[in-house]
């Protein structure tokens, strides 16, 4: 009996430790069916990556057909073994309660010497090739990357997580079930800011906080469509969409009440409310009007010692894309479009996306 076969036969005898032994004792580390015998006791320990190295460096070196089939084998067992184990996986995370949901994977961004580990992650988890994995992999902004069951997301994200892939995953769920509610007008901004404002349900009332209760701020601009008519091939007239202008649109993040307060350049009432701030004032012409306080505003809010997360415009384009394959998202936002906009639900999706990404967890959540 060759030192393969006696490695072979205490294999089967599910004796490792005298496995192990005589793979240490191998005369001939050169020997061409040495890499072979540590491929068969590393797959008998389940140590799988360890198991493909070994098998492909017998492919690498070549040598007797019969060396090479069974690294082959070798290496379609462990592949068969894997498979198994993910479906299987995959069917319990599936099975846990929520796991059907809907829900949506964002990969974030990667740079430098990170960047390859995050590229080579995902190649393996998602069994891509790793051209295909580096396109996929984003340098600066969010990428929704996937839309599936919130068990299979939280599954394949806990597999990138442990292989260095920055990823997270939200359920449509908690995406609707934060309340947003659109501020009128601020009525009050001294010792505390209270706000007129409509809730979820459409109804008015008014909010009562202290600036050190913002968590973190999202804003984003939203293009605003008309129709024109345009000269087109041949020299026929033709309407399009062009973009006329913007929509400003500031969030302000309560992690401790739970909910968003969305402001919008648009929807702002300019005439109603206390002063923003000392100086000089407008002339009495709307567009001064609002053109001025909504900058006493933007820079009033700049005041807030809170994150802010100005990142939308970078993440629209590929967000647009993921848009169709969600329920729809009510936008919260209402801008006198003649037509709805994806981009207005694109932005409460991104909002959303922050305040979920960054709310602290619970002690009970680990």
């Amino acid at each position: 009996m060759n030192n393969y076969e006696a490695v072979l036969a205490a294999i089967a005898q599910a004796d490792l430790k005298a496995a192990a032994s005589l793979i240490k004792q191998w005369e001939s580390r050169s020997d061409p069916w040495f890499p072979l015998a540590v491929g068969r006791y590393f797959e008998a320990i389940n140590s799988s990556e360890k198991a493909l190295k070994a098998y492909r460096q017998v492919l690498q070196q070549g040598g007797q057909a019969r060396l090479i089939t069974q690294a082959r084998q070798g290496i379609q067992r462990i592949q068969d073994a894997l498979a198994r184990d993910r479906e299987q996986s995959l069917t319990a995370a599936k099975a846990q309660p929520g796991g059907a949901a809907q829900a949506l994977l964002v990969l974030e961004p990667v740079q430098g010497e990170a960047r390859q580990l995050a590229i080579q992650g995902l190649a393996e988890v998602m069994e891509m090739d790793v051209y295909t994995a580096r396109m996929m992999i984003p340098g600066r902004h969010w990428r929704p990357y996937r839309v599936g069951q919130l068990g299979e997301l939280e599954y394949f994200g806990q597999q990138l997580l442990e292989r260095q892939t920055p990823v997270f995953w939200v359920s449509v769920d908690q995406i609707k079930a934060l309340p947003v509610f659109q501020v009128q007008y601020v009525d009050q901004i001294q010792n505390q800011v209270s706000v007129v404002c409509q809730n979820p349900a459409g109804q008015r009332g008014k909010i009562t906080f202290d600036w050190s209760e913002v968590s973190q701020r999202v804003r984003g601009r939203l293009p605003i469509f008309e129709s024109v008519v345009d000269l087109g091939p041949w020299g026929k007239l033709q309407r399009k969409q062009q973009t006329q202008d913007y929509a400003e649109v500031i969030d302000l993040h309560l992690y401790g009440r739970g909910s968003i307060l969305r402001f919008c350049d648009r929807t702002y009432q300019y005439r109603q409310g206390a002063p923003l701030a000392e100086g000089s004032q407008p002339d009495g012409s709307a567009p001064s009007i609002s053109h001025h306080t909504w900058n006493q505003l933007k820079q009033r809010l700049d005041q807030i010692i809170a994150p802010l997360h100005n990142d939308f415009t970078g993440y629209s384009d590929r967000a647009l894309e993921f848009l169709n394959l969600l329920p729809h998202l009510k936008p919260y936002l209402s801008l006198g479009r003649r037509s709805p906009s994806d981009w207005d639900s694109v932005f409460q999706l991104y909002s959303c996306l922050c305040y979920l990404r960054y709310q602290p967890k619970s002690p009970a959540s680990g």
